[in-house]
């Protein structure tokens, strides 16, 4: 992993892989980023896309990346303008699509729990409009 680019593991084989293979400072946000998607929508289908764990659910939900001092989460949606308010006022970094998660923050599960029920819900929505 260099600079300020993105781990991506394109022989990793499972999300287990990438998590293993990461730098050891992220494995832990890591997996706290896996068991919040995970809590979140359950029945959501796990894999490796684009070289990074990704997640669908009836279309795209999101996935996560470590990088060299924080693992970014991303969303197949631009982020909510009050969620990315919230997160920005606890010390979060944001992009329209993603939130930064540097080592020494927790993982805002409830967030992203909230997140990804609405986008589950409405990748459910347009599957049942078809």
């Amino acid at each position: 992993m260099r600079g300020r680019y993105t781990l991506r593991n394109y022989q990793a084989k499972s999300v287990d892989d990438y998590i293993a293979n990461a730098p050891e400072g992220a494995r832990p946000k890591l997996r706290e980023a896996r068991a919040a998607v995970r809590a979140a929508v359950p029945e959501a289908e796990e894999g490796i896309s684009w070289g990074v764990p990704f997640y669908r659910h009836h279309g795209l939900l999101a996935g996560f990346a470590a990088f060299r001092d924080h693992v970014s989460f991303g969303l197949s949606d631009a982020l909510p303008g009050k969620v990315r308010e919230a997160l920005e006022g606890k010390g979060y970094a944001t992009g329209k699509k993603t939130v930064q998660i540097r080592f020494d923050q927790e993982v805002p599960a409830g967030a992203i729990a909230e997140i990804l029920r609405a986008k589950a819900r409405a990748n459910e929505a347009k599957r049942e409009k078809r």
